[in-house]
């Protein structure tokens, strides 16, 4: 059975949400929670840094055809090790991502996911879905297949309303399709260390969006980059930036899981 599982998004494109999908997947491994990456997202990040072996099927084919046997055919095992494994990403998703696709095809991510614990004899604890940056068929699938939900943003002038338009997207779901969902959280990712607008926006998204703003926020630090470069989970790296990202990272995977399904 399933502990939790994650909806990773933002609206906005170019916040680090992959990374952010990543180091928590990292965090979940160092824990020893077997852990499941999704990748809807058609640019395949995830999938590339999470290197897994060769598959017959994708995510496009799970949501062409949400059967067991194809569920079974997408996943595979990442090089991180046994700890996690992937739900391969495909650029053929992007013909998935239709504005309205009603709710019939919207379920069909949640149908397939059904499945997962009849794949093996050793359930998934963790599932992170990690969405495109736009709300399409792709990332409301997502929301509808999710516990919880977690927004990603960075410390930019434009993020209280990209945040905003997230947190709507939830609650609009929450109310037609998924009433057991719920905002985890806003992540605020790349904040530069001793930079007197990312103080101030960051204070200006904890003045609106209250205890919603998880902390830590997630310094900004050239270890994520080493880390997908290498295809190589976070915490592997000794360097004084992976040390401190790691950290973070597992005290906001504390804060996403405690009390979620």
């Amino acid at each position: 059975m399933i502990v939790h599982t994650v909806a990773v998004l933002s609206l906005k494109g170019g916040v680090g949400k992959t990374s952010v999908t990543l180091g928590l997947a990292s965090s979940a491994l160092a824990r020893g929670l077997r852990t499941l990456v999704v990748d809807l997202d058609p640019q395949c990040n995830a999938t590339a840094a999470l290197d897994p072996g060769a598959t017959t099927a994708t995510v496009a084919d799970v949501l062409a055809s949400p059967k067991r046997s194809v569920l079974g055919a997408a996943v595979a095992k990442s090089a991180w090790g046994d700890g996690v494994d992937v739900l391969v990403g495909s650029e053929e998703g992007e013909a998935f991502n239709d504005p309205d696709p009603g709710s019939r095809r919207l379920n069909r991510l949640a149908t397939a996911l059904a499945e997962l614990d009849s794949l093996s004899d050793r359930p998934y604890q963790l599932v992170l879905l990690d969405c495109p940056p736009s709300l399409g068929r792709l990332t409301r699938s997502a929301l509808v297949a999710t516990h919880g939900a977690l927004l990603v943003t960075e410390p930019s002038l434009f993020a209280v309303s990209g945040v905003q338009r997230a947190s709507e997207a939830v609650e609009a779901e929450r109310a037609e399709h998924n009433p057991g969902l719920r905002t985890l959280g806003v992540v605020v990712n790349r904040v530069k260390p001793r930079s007197k607008e990312h103080d101030f926006r960051v204070a200006e998204l904890k003045e609106t969006f209250g205890g919603l703003v998880l902390d830590p926020v997630l310094p900004d630090r050239v270890a994520v980059q080493q880390a997908q470069g290498a295809c190589v989970p976070l915490h592997e790296l000794r360097t004084a930036g992976a040390r401190e990202l790691s950290v973070s990272f597992g005290t906001l995977l504390d804060n996403i899981t405690v009390g979620s399904p």
